[in-house]
């Protein structure tokens, strides 16, 4: 929105017209003042004089020189309008104080059907029902509407935005703009019916097929990964509010997951919600649910929130921080009375869940900056876990690596036969900014690439460094028992025959081994243990 003042600078001619000339006595403005200012001095003067900072007369102001001024400021506004209107994709629409239209942008064109040389000029009524125009609202009564869902058709579900505009205090028109939001509406709704659907198949897998250990899904033998384990399983045996730390692709929904293992019977449903996926208008019915007709394109059957699908079971916040400031209050009173209604519904429901929350952001900042608030923070961070990012334990990349080899050489129907060293080398020296999602992704791509089952640095992606020194170049074959054995074999041969050069290399000094693996020498011992490595 502008908002600069004009200055009488631009308006005042650089002469001082003669006292005789003038006619009469005349006033006086300095330099720099607003054009308001100056207009109200005027008055029936036919000059008014400008002075400099030390009271020196430099030029003068006439009605004549600030009219043809203006005039041309007028005109560039009018074409910065123009163009902003003719260039956004979105409808807007501008009417004037007597509901007629002058403005119709192409957006509004494509949403509603109506050719701008039809509607311009003509009153908003004469196209739509007055009872369905929330412009006419703001233009009647100066009321604004915010992120508004509107029916405006049978197939046809917007967002609104609407405001008056005033000139010096009175209503003179107002503005609406709409985004077509009914595709929005319909894969929300898919969405919601595919998650229940997959909720339910996820039940039946589990009653099946229960899994002994929790941290199964979990790959990892590092001290740091080990030490976070260790806690969840404590924490998981009370009820207590978790709140879990971690950069993304850290795993924190499988923690999250583990909790609920840990702590619910095998009947209990575990409910995830992002909350960084989900748009402002809708996150209140996300969570609440809504009943039948409770706002325009909402499920004529109503709808279950996530909190009544948690009942009995655990309620996962992914990405918490991002939880607009409105819903966290309603969202604290949930958590302290147990207790809400659905969007539309006048009947309180009582529901008993357990809540994880999880966020790769610093939400002790968030609140101090005032973007979150203090006392749902303490509510939610009873206990603490920190998820290690990947970078922080380096010596679990090789076990993640064979897994997630495993998985892709199935999924693909490619066995994988051989690993180049400069690869694993290259995996083992990166940064991992995307963690455990990164080298997954990293681990499928070079299993997509891989050529008669040889996994080479030629398909490794860009932003991951070769490592090219001589040593590491050469290719390491993934030893088989007479050229067979499962791909878990292979990569511990592999791992065996790597560990026992390197040990080679370093004269049997352990520590100088475990540093040039960038892993510790506990780790090194326990992978030596492991692998039957003796020296």
């Amino acid at each position: 929105m502008i908002k600069q003042p004009l200055e009488i600078d631009p308006f005042m001619s650089p002469t001082v017209p003669e006292e005789e000339t003038l006619g009469t006595s005349v006033l006086s403005v300095r330099i720099g003042r607003p054009l308001e200012e100056a207009f109200a001095l005027l008055g029936d003067y036919p000059y008014l004089l400008v002075e400099d900072e030390d009271g020196n007369k430099i030029g003068h102001l006439s009605y004549e020189t600030i009219a043809l001024t203006m005039l041309e400021a007028f005109k560039r506004k009018c074409a910065y309008l123009n163009t902003i209107l003719g260039t956004i994709n979105e409808s807007c629409t501008v009417i004037d104080e007597e509901a007629r239209v002058v403005h119709w942008t192409r957006g509004a064109e494509d949403i509603f059907s109506v050719k701008d040389e039809d509607i311009l000029g003509r009153p908003i009524t004469d196209f739509f029902r007055s009872d369905q125009l929330e412009i006419l609202k703001s233009l009647q009564d100066g009321s604004s509407v915010l992120h508004q869902q509107h029916h405006a058709r049978e197939d046809l579900v917007v967002l609104i935005n609407s405001n008056p505009v005033l000139l010096d205090g009175e209503i003179v028109g107002a503005v609406v703009a709409e985004t077509d939001i009914t595709s929005q509406i319909r894969l929300n709704n898919e969405l919601h019916s595919t998650s229940e659907k997959l909720f339910r198949l996820e039940e039946q897998i589990r009653k099946t097929s229960s899994s002994a250990d929790p941290f199964s899904y979990i790959k990892g033998n590092s001290r740091e990964l080990k030490r976070t384990i260790d806690l969840t399983t404590k924490a998981a045996r009370t009820m207590a509010s978790i709140l879990i730390n971690g950069e993304s692709g850290t795993g924190k929904e499988l923690f999250a997951k583990a909790v609920h293992h840990l702590r619910e019977n095998g009947d209990a449903p575990f409910i995830a919600i992002n909350c960084g996926a989900i748009s402002e208008s809708l996150f209140e019915s996300e969570i609440f649910g809504y009943e039948k007709g409770a706002f325009s394109g909402a499920d004529a059957k109503g709808k279950k929130g996530k909190v009544e699908l948690a009942k009995g079971g655990t309620l996962f916040l992914d990405e918490i921080g991002e939880m607009p400031l409105e819903m966290q209050v309603k969202f604290l009173r949930l958590l302290q009375e147990k207790r809400f209604f659905r969007v539309g519904g006048t009947k309180e429901i009582e529901v008993d869940f357990r809540v994880v929350a999880a966020t790769n952001r610093n939400l002790k900042e968030l609140v101090d900056e005032g973007k979150f608030r203090e006392d749902l923070y303490y509510r939610l961070n009873v206990v603490n876990i920190k998820i290690p990012p990947l970078r922080d334990r380096i010596e679990d990349i090789l076990e993640l690596s064979h897994y997630f080899l495993y998985e892709f050489s199935v999924k693909y129907n490619r066995p994988i036969h051989g690993v180049s060293q400069e690869v694993m080398q290259s995996l083992l020296k990166h940064d991992w900014p995307g963690n455990i999602r990164e080298l997954r992704n990293v681990i499928e791509r070079l299993v997509i690439f891989s050529d008669n089952g040889e996994i080479k640095a030629d398909d490794l992606p860009a932003e991951i460094e070769r490592i090219t020194e001589p040593a590491v170049r050469e290719k390491a074959e993934l030893p088989a028992k007479n050229g067979s054995g499962t791909l878990a074999e292979q990569l511990q041969e592999y791992e065996r025959a790597v560990l026992v050069r390197e040990l080679e290399n370093a004269g049997g000094n352990k520590q100088l081994c475990a540093s040039n693996l960038g892993i510790t020498r506990a780790t090194l011992y326990n992978r030596m243990n492991k692998l039957g490595i003796t020296l």
